[in-house]
């Protein structure tokens, strides 16, 4: 029986006929920044002002749950929700979101054998092929791996993924935002990990949990920043309302109080806030723009 590389498995176990994403709501096993509060989209509205976008697209969108939460705060801006396996349009304009996309794009898995070689992790997780070509070329510039058993996700179909986007951008604005990693910091053994009715689970590849890794930020290109401190530039605060407050308006106060709580879990540094958002700006003046934008 042929044991086929973990790529493939990964790529069937989400997308395949009996695919996790064929068969699940994905709201239903996991929580992003857009489910945490709509204060998120309300930033991503302010940032789409900030750069005079009209447009806000959105990929990866899942149920759409960006996008209502944007109609809804700026009826005025117009969106578009792009699913994982639709079809980018040829131009793309305005601001251009990808939130947790790049981590549901299925990557080869390297190990380092006993002999110092990186070879192709197997569904079976046992070695095979030694890794050669642009994927070697990939690990010897982005994660060379160190010591036997040491693991890597090869970045190349992610970065061919936001290639393709950044290939499209005209006079706009893209940001990819994800839980990711640094050359500085890689983890020595992978990211791989499952995710099962909102729960962590070991990665299994038949189809009943959604299968991810982080994401190498710097191999993406553009300018790092971190959710933290865009959410910050952008005007979201934790700061808790006045305690005077509770008794002149009580209702205000606790509505407040409440928003805080969700600002503070989009700008915990162990947490959402930790995520990072890499962008590219296509035209100076957006680029200008976005830089005053996103810098706390």
């Amino acid at each position: 029986m042929l044991v086929r590389s973990y790529h493939r498995a990964w790529e069937d176990a989400l997308y395949g006929p009996d695919g996790f994403y064929r068969r699940e709501r994905p709201a239903a096993h996991f929580r992003t920044s857009v489910h945490a509060s709509p204060l998120f989209a309300g930033a991503l509205v302010r940032l789409a002002r900030e750069i005079g976008a009209d447009h806000l697209t959105d990929i990866g969108s899942g149920s759409g749950e960006l996008g209502a939460a944007v109609r809804q705060l700026a009826p005025d801006l117009a969106v578009t929700g792009i699913e994982l396996d639709d079809e980018l349009p040829s131009t793309l304009s305005g601001l251009v979101i990808a939130n947790e996309w790049l981590d549901n794009v299925p990557c080869a898995v390297a190990e380092l054998d006993d002999s110092g070689v990186p070879r192709y992790v197997l569904e079976d997780l046992s070695l095979g092929p030694v890794v050669e070509g642009n994927e070697r070329a990939w690990l010897n510039t982005w994660w060379p791996l160190a010591e036997p058993g040491d693991r890597a996700e090869i970045g190349t179909t992610r970065d061919s993924a936001w290639s393709g986007v950044l290939d499209r951008l005209d006079d706009g604005l893209a940001v990819a935002i994800d839980y990711g990693h640094l050359r500085s910091s890689r983890p020595p053994y992978g990211t791989l990990t499952g995710f099962r009715h909102g729960r962590e689970c070991e990665p299994v590849l038949d189809g009943s949990c959604d299968i991810t890794a982080h994401v190498a930020l710097d191999s993406l290109g553009g300018t790092i920043t971190t959710q933290r401190d865009a959410l910050l530039a952008l005007g979201v605060s934790a700061a808790r309302p006045d305690h005077a407050l509770a008794s002149s308006d009580p209702q205000r106060y606790v509505a407040e109080l409440s928003s805080a709580g969700e600002a503070a879990e989009l700008l915990d540094p162990a947490g959402l806030g930790a995520f990072g958002w890499v962008w590219t700006g296509s035209g100076p003046d957006v680029v200008r723009r976005a830089s005053r934008a996103l810098v706390v």
